[in-house]
C-alpha cells in the first residue's frame, strides 16, 4: 500500500464539475492499493499519516502532526501510484489491485484513519474521473510504502 501525503492549505475534489469534498488546513492523501495489501498495511500507514510531524510549531519547525493541529484530510484512491514504467513509454498498472480487492481496503483505510484522528475523513469517489485541486503548503510532500518499512 502506497500513499502520497501532501500538506495543504486547501484542497478539493470534484466529479463532473461538482465539488464532492473540500478542506482547509490538512492533508491530501493519494492512496494506491495492491493485491498483497492487508489490514496490517492499513494500520501501519494510518498511524504514520495521523502522527507524521509535518506541521509547523510556534518556532516554525515541522514538529506537529495532523492530530496536533486538528487538521482535516481528503483521501483519494489512485491506482496509478503503482504504475510500472520499466518497459516502453506506456505505464503498466498490472500491480494495482482490481476494484473487488481495492474497494474494501480503501474503505477500511478511511475507517482506520477516522479512528486515528477522531473525525470524519473527506474522500473522492473510488474509480471516478476526479479533478483534484490543492495548494501544497511548503511544499511538503511525503511518499510512504507499507512494503518499505524503513
Amino acid at each position: 500500500m502506497k500513499v502520497v501525503v501532501q500538506r495543504v492549505s486547501k484542497a478539493s475534489v470534484s466529479i463532473a464539475n461538482e465539488k464532492v469534498a473540500s478542506i482547509a488546513n490538512g492533508l491530501l492523501i493519494l492512496l494506491g492499493i495492491v493485491d498483497e495489501d492487508t489490514f496490517e498495511d492499513i494500520q501501519w500507514l494510518t498511524r504514520k499519516v495521523a502522527n507524521l510531524r509535518i506541521f509547523e510549531d510556534e518556532n516554525g519547525i515541522m514538529n506537529r502532526s495532523l492530530i496536533d493541529v486538528d487538521g482535516d484530510a481528503i483521501v483519494v484512491s489512485q491506482f496509478t501510484l503503482h504504475a510500472s514504467t520499466k518497459k516502453g513509454n506506456r505505464p503498466s498498472y498490472i500491480k494495482a489491485a482490481k476494484p473487488d480487492v481495492a474497494i474494501p481496503l480503501y474503505e477500511q483505510f478511511i475507517t482506520e484513519l477516522e479512528a486515528q484522528l477522531g473525525k470524519k475523513i473527506h474522500t473522492g469517489q473510488f474509480g471516478a474521473d476526479m479533478q483534484v485541486e490543492l495548494i501544497n503548503d511548503g511544499p511538503v510532500t511525503i511518499i510512504m510504502d507499507s512494503k518499505n518499512l524503513e
